[in-house]
């Protein structure tokens, strides 16, 4: 007889709740395809969300392996899916990648970078003394076509837009700075030593080759060369061997319960620094391919390029370009 009364009410119980179920047939059919939700579609989602959970319990007690509890789960498993999964790479990621995540990590490694930076200017007046004092080691750090092209006062910039057009230059030079920016972020692996290294050397090659064309009148010829990318370039470089450094202080001086952990941790945090140093040498292989080679452009507006673009990294890298959307935001 207890039987029979539990019959009755999960009887009365699914005929009450049919009505309702079929309302949310529409959206258990919907939501998992929905590409983009407005909020009342998503309240909406929501709603349906919990009604069907608070009926998959009631129906698990009073109806447990029948076929109304089975559609349940199902349309339950349905909404999950909708509900559960990660956001696509819409507006909002993109304003909080910018916004939030890179500033964040450019501030966490703000005191590194400044002695990365100081690391460069001491190997580059390092370079500058060695080749200055023994210019048969310029063998070390520049190839013989480039040591007898300034020997016979050319240098090995001056001919460069005749090999390539720019726009291909551009895309080769930003695949090579690309290139040592990561393997700068990269060699922090190797507990910082890697990083060390990387930094070290180019400052080491610069200095020296500073110091080669100066010996043989042509040290303002290059300077001209690299003022226009050269302060936003071997910053961007200086700025991924500190995250680089980061990396290798992660492992030494875990913050985590393991290294793993705190080795993840960290590059997930600073993860976002390489998509920032990414589109900045992206700018500056484009101004490297079309605006330094080319002769018609006078020193004062190479100043005011690379000055400028310089400006622009700063003001990219604390996020004040988006400082207007978290006033919005926290409105």
């Amino acid at each position: 007889m207890v039987e029979s009364a539990t019959s009755r009410n999960a009887a009365s119980w699914i005929k009450a709740r049919a009505p309702v179920w079929q309302e949310l047939a529409t959206e258990v059919g919907q939501a998992p395809t929905r590409s983009r939700a407005t909020t009342e579609e998503a309240l909406r989602t929501l709603e349906a969300y919990r009604t069907l959970a608070r009926d998959l319990a009631t129906a698990r007690e009073l109806l447990p392996g029948s076929t109304a509890t089975a559609a349940l789960e199902t349309a339950y498993s349905r909404l999950h899916v909708a509900v559960s999964r990660p956001p696509r790479l819409g507006r909002f990621h993109w304003l909080t990648l910018f916004r939030d995540q890179i500033p964040a990590a450019a501030r966490s490694v703000r005191t590194l970078t400044l002695w990365i930076a100081l690391l460069m200017a001491l190997s580059a007046l390092a370079g500058w003394w060695l080749i200055s004092s023994y210019p048969e080691l310029i063998g070390l750090i520049a190839s013989e076509k480039m040591i007898s092209g300034v020997e016979h006062g050319h240098l090995w910039t001056d001919q460069i837009l005749n090999v390539a057009p720019s726009s291909v230059l551009s895309v080769q030079i930003f695949s090579n700075n690309a290139v040592v920016a990561s393997a700068a972020f990269c060699a922090g692996m190797l507990l910082g030593l890697g990083t060390f290294y990387m930094i070290a050397l180019n400052g080491l090659m610069l200095g020296g080759l500073l110091a080669f064309t100066h010996q043989h009148g042509l040290g303002l010829s290059l300077l001209r060369f690299i003022l226009a990318h050269g302060p936003v370039e071997l910053s961007v470089i200086c700025l991924a061997g500190a995250a680089g450094t980061a990396l290798g202080e992660s492992l030494i001086r875990p913050t985590a319960p393991t290294r793993a952990q705190s080795f993840r941790a960290c590059a997930a945090h600073l993860g976002p620094l390489l998509v920032a140093c990414v589109l900045l040498l992206l700018g500056a292989g484009l101004i490297e391919g079309f605006i330094s080679p080319d002769a018609r452009f006078s020193i004062p507006f190479r100043v005011t390029v690379g000055v400028g673009y310089w400006i622009v990294m700063v003001l990219f890298l604390s996020g004040s370009f988006f400082s207007h959307n978290r006033r919005v935001s926290r409105t």
